[in-house]
């Protein structure tokens, strides 16, 4: 019998209102884990190349880990998998919460959709059993409106919603998926996705946990890291301030985008930060399923915008998208624009960066205050940025242009737009500055679903200020020395390429980054040991590390079949130029030394090195060798 999982992968089809089951053995689910690997199989598999992101073909995939709902710290995430409605290359997103949980104790380890329904529908999901239900009542609602009548409606207030609102369902192309109204599947549009096959919701709703192979280790270790997490600096942070704690000292330090990162220092950012949260509107801090962080804010405000906390609150990247990079002190405002995005279902990084592109358009007259809707758009307003996320969600004016991202955005505005547009691949760039954080800037170039700030552990928590729990717990994956922040050269490419294998096994196994080493409590040993203990597999740290590795290949597979190649991986303009004061004045990326470590992060893959395709050897090494035969129908692979 399998531990940790069901066996089963649920497969809908909203075109003809069919489901059916998938059934692998024990080998097939050892090799691929879950999470986005699982996703990556089937849209190699079963999903042919050149599919419009809208079209009924391209399939939607909501997919939990091997060992996702074990009750311990960590262990609470699903991802979804699909084509990026904004890249036109993989989509990759995973969110905490309750849903994945829930969804495996409803008796599927993945949910595989693909189709169009007629009319809206939501997906009900109860102990095994499967209904497509009409969701009429439910279109144009937010998603507190839809949870509510959903639960409403089946007479279970424990139901688990993940949906979309009606940036979704609108096609805005950084639209998300939402679940608990507060946990974000974001980036890359999946929540577009959803709303292109008039899927409203899934609901889930399970009893039957799966039986795991040595529940006590599961119970001690979720307890050594309940009694110890305090004790990690990483995790005392996320606890006491949540991820916004890094907000005042980037700033300090000239980390922090700001003004359509423009520069990177914000005058006001004491003003928006996780300090000044906790003082004033910080309701409480919330976690997800089993877990002792508690890193998620709650707040709640009156003035000069009602906030409802049961949309949750900001986190780092939210506060610096819609707070400094729009140039808007106001943290009210900023929890506001948060709320919105959560009751619309809007990425809040892409959302911010639009309405950043927006104001450094108008104040460069590119816009007038006519094309913005009457509203004057300058940094700094408030006001005009929450207006602003109104409008995106509902396609509204200015709004229309901005829901299509800021590359799309720029080629219609034209004038001069693009050198402002802040994105790689169609999806805007998270809330780091990569003239200071090397890696990032090989992250951003490099990440298959676009810029992307979560494919490595950032610089800073390996530099020569770091705290030296981190060196320590980061030496069992051969990082040994610190490096500098902001370099690319060989040492820190070495270092990029054992941490990208690591995060790639953390969205496989679906763990949450904010638990485990190098930065917060677990130490590897001990992840290891849970996910021997869930399974009853004796692992190791080199078998789940090759898992992530071999998602990153077919995950790279993909987007090769797609057309993408080496000369797709670059940076925004921007970043080639100075930062013009603060801190981190002069930093900028040197394009030739860029180029070179580019180069050879293909080669430490064993990818040619211009085109970025893989060799047919790391596919066969990797057990992908039929990943190689794919490719080989539509490109040449080197051997």
């Amino acid at each position: 019998m399998p531990y940790a999982y069901n066996g089963k992968i649920l497969k809908v089809d909203l075109s003809t209102g069919k489901t059916s089951v998938d059934e692998f053995d024990e080998n097939w689910y050892r090799t691929y884990w879950g999470g986005s690997c699982l996703g990556a199989w089937y849209m190699l598999n079963e999903q042919r190349p050149g599919v419009d992101p809208f079209s009924p073909e391209n399939l939607l995939i909501f997919a939990t880990g091997v060992p996702t709902g074990i009750p311990a710290p960590g262990f609470a995430r699903h991802s979804i998998i699909t084509k990026s409605a904004a890249s036109n290359a993989i989509a990759d997103t995973e969110a905490g919460g309750f849903f994945g949980p829930e969804l495996k104790f409803a008796g599927y380890d993945a949910v595989v959709i693909k189709g169009k329904a007629e009319k809206p529908v939501y997906l009900w999901i109860n102990d095994g059993k499967v209904e497509i239900r009409d969701a009429g009542a439910l279109w144009g609602k937010s998603t507190g409106e839809a949870q509510a009548l959903i639960r409403e409606e089946l007479g279970d207030r424990r139901i688990r919603v993940a949906g979309i609102g009606p940036a979704g369902e609108n096609l805005v192309r950084f639209a998300c998926v939402i679940n608990e109204l507060k946990h974000a599947n974001g980036r890359t549009g999946t929540g577009a996705i959803m709303g292109s096959k008039n899927l409203k919701a899934i609901a889930a709703r399970g009893h039957n946990q799966p039986p795991t192979a040595d529940g006590k280790t599961i119970r001690d270790l979720a307890k050594w890291f309940a009694d110890h997490c305090m004790e990690n600096p990483a995790n005392r942070g996320l606890r006491i301030y949540g991820t916004g704690e890094i907000l005042a000292p980037y700033s300090k330090d000239g980390l922090l985008p700001t003004r359509n990162f423009q520069t990177s220092t914000f005058e006001h950012a004491e003003e928006i930060s996780a300090e000044k949260m906790n003082e004033t509107i910080l309701v409480e801090g919330e976690g997800c399923y089993a877990c002792a962080v508690r890193c998620k804010r709650v707040v709640k405000a009156d003035e000069p915008f009602q906030v409802d906390p049961a949309y949750g609150g900001p986190e780092y990247e939210t506060m610096a998208a819609f707070g400094s990079n729009c140039g808007v002190s106001d943290l009210v405002a900023v929890s506001k624009a948060n709320e919105l995005s959560n009751k619309y279902s809007l990425d809040t990084i892409s959302t911010g960066s639009a309405i950043a592109f927006a104001m450094e358009c108008y104040e460069n007259g590119i816009l007038s205050q006519q094309d913005c809707n009457g509203l004057d758009l300058r940094f700094g307003n408030g006001a005009a940025m929450v207006q602003m996320v109104e409008d995106i969600a509902h396609r509204r004016g200015l709004g229309d242009v901005l829901a299509e991202g800021v590359k799309r955005a720029a080629e219609k505005i034209g004038r001069g737009a693009e050198k402002f547009a802040i994105h790689w691949r169609g999806v805007e760039v998270p809330m780091h500055e990569p003239r200071v954080k090397g890696m990032l800037g090989i992250s951003y170039a490099t990440a298959p679903i676009g810029a992307d700030h979560v494919v490595v552990e950032h610089d800073t928590d390996f530099d020569f200020n770091a705290p030296q729990v981190f060196m320590d717990q980061a030496r069992s994956l051969g990082i040994l020395c610190r490096l500098p922040t902001h370099t690319i050269d060989e040492d820190k490419l070495r270092m990029y390429y054992y941490l990208e294998q690591h995060f790639s096994f953390i969205d496989t196994l679906d763990i949450c980054v904010f638990t485990l080493a190098p930065v917060r409590a677990y130490t590897m040993d001990q992840v290891v040991d849970l996910v021997s203990a869930a399974t009853g597999w004796e692992c190791s740290l080199h078998e789940i590390m090759k898992a992530g590795e071999r998602r990153v290949n077919m995950f790279q597979a993909f987007n090769i079949r797609e057309g993408f190649r080496g000369k797709d991986d670059w940076l925004p303009q921007r970043f080639f130029e100075p930062i013009p004061n603060g801190p981190r004045a002069g930093y900028k990326v040197d394009p030739e030394q860029f180029r070179k470590a580019l180069r050879l992060y293909r080669r430490m893959h064993n990818w040619d090195p211009e085109t970025a395709i893989p060799y047919r050897a790391k596919l066969v090494e990797l057990d992908l060798a039929w990943v190689a035969d794919e490719l080989a129908k539509y490109t040449e692979v080197p051997e």
